[in-house]
């Protein structure tokens, strides 16, 4: 039965085909980054389904239950600025965008999901005009106030007329770890085409299939990722859109990502990157529904592992707290049954998260200085894509004999 809050899709986003079959299922959570406060607690959180499709048609992979967006990005707890190897990288990204792409001063860069403005940092102190769009009012109203002018909208093709006749057409559009929360891709790639002027790139940058089934990196399949691209379904759907994939390459952020640039066609030359990827995504059997049913066998085994270690230090005595509440989190815990019980408190570096609780599970979130308060005998380190940060970072709280449990790509207690 459909919830009011989600609808059950039965159409491929990318070619829009019915040929859907349901490769990989796992427990049903809330929204991913839907924390509450501790007079909510009382308050039923709905749960809805995880359910990983393929396309028979074109080999896009997705989410078939799609929860209405306003409910999970209207009101944010996630902000970039927050952890500081993100804010190196999205540092780093714009650089290197800047360097390939050669933008002239005074050229527009519009990134979609913008969040508190980190990314377009880069671009503005190179003295490119920048504009950021984002759903969240309280991350926009953050970074309207740093100075990095902010619409409050869901991007689609009318909002980007109304950018274009306001702002001029953009050399540069960006949608970083966004593209893949998008339940309309028609209607994005749609403004991204619009807004574009004649030389311009469309940017953008996802968290990568070819990773997700290598890793066994489950835990980033969550609601607001509606997608789990790889090159080959993107190049057909860029070019069935008028538009040319020109080029892609992996980067190691949140545990393996793509990124993928955009043109008109006949203004860029296309890489032989692509094919590259293309075939690497076919060999490991990537079209195959055989192959997320290995998918499905190497996390029970992984869980079996985090969980039985878990159950072991408790029944030692031993006090067992987790670091860092990132979206993915929230896949892992339900998955793999962490509850309050197992996991007495999470620590986070966000402000934004620090007293509230975690989705559905309700785990309390206390700052970072209770690892030194409370003296944890061991620590899940849930942003296990920052585990060599925060490990080094907290080399104090290892001194003193804590040790912290790094639950991916493998598990290794250090």
């Amino acid at each position: 039965m459909e919830h009011s809050l989600y609808r059950r899709s039965d159409t491929c986003r990318l070619c829009h085909s019915t040929r859907l079959e349901k490769v990989l299922t796992l427990k049903p959570t809330p929204p991913a980054n839907a924390c509450v406060r501790q007079e909510q607690l009382g308050d039923e959180q709905p749960t809805f389904p995880l359910n990983l499709a393929l396309c028979a048609n074109c080999g896009h992979t997705q989410l078939i239950d799609v929860v209405d967006p306003a409910y999970l990005f209207s009101h944010y707890v996630y902000a970039s600025g927050a952890a500081p190897a993100m804010v190196r990288h999205l540092h780093d990204y714009g650089r290197r965008v800047i360097e390939r792409l050669r933008p002239s001063q005074g050229d527009l860069v519009v990134e979609v999901g913008s969040n508190d403005g980190t990314f377009l940092r880069t671009f503005r102190d190179h003295g490119l005009k920048v504009l950021g769009i984002d759903p969240a009012k309280n991350i926009a109203e953050q970074a309207n106030k740093s100075g990095i002018e902010t619409l409050v909208e869901f991007f689609n093709a009318g909002i980007a007329r109304e950018v274009r006749a306001k702002y001029g057409a953009a050399k540069i559009v960006c949608a970083n770890h966004v593209f893949a929360h998008v339940a309309d891709m028609q209607g994005f790639v749609d403004g991204a085409r619009h807004l574009l002027a004649d030389d311009g790139v469309f940017v953008f940058e996802v968290g990568y299939l070819v990773d997700v089934y290598e890793k066994s990196t489950f835990d980033t399949i969550y609601h607001e990722h509606l997608d789990y691209h790889r090159v080959g379904p993107l190049r057909r759907f860029f070019e069935a859109n008028g538009l040319l994939m020109f080029d892609a390459e992996r980067t190691d952020i949140q545990g393996g990502s793509l990124r993928g640039y955009v043109s008109r066609p006949g203004a860029r030359q296309q890489s032989p990157n692509l094919r590259v990827l293309e075939d690497y995504e076919h060999k490991i059997g990537l079209d195959e529904p055989v192959t997320f049913r290995r998918f499905a066998d190497r996390i029970n085994r992984s869980g079996l592992e985090l969980t039985t270690l878990l159950a072991g230090l408790k029944a030692q005595g031993k006090k067992i707290a987790a670091y860092g509440l990132p979206a993915k989190a929230t896949t892992l815990m339900y998955h793999f049954d962490l509850d309050q019980r197992t996991i007495e408190y999470v620590v986070d570096d966000a402000p934004l998260k620090v007293g509230l609780f975690s989705p559905g599970l309700h785990v309390p979130i206390l700052s970072v200085n209770t690892l030194y308060e409370r003296h944890p005998d061991y620590v899940v380190v849930l942003a296990w894509n920052f585990a060599d940060t925060i490990i080094t970072r907290h080399k104090a709280f290892t001194d003193k004999g804590g040790r912290f449990i790094v639950p991916l790509p493998s598990l290794a207690v250090r």
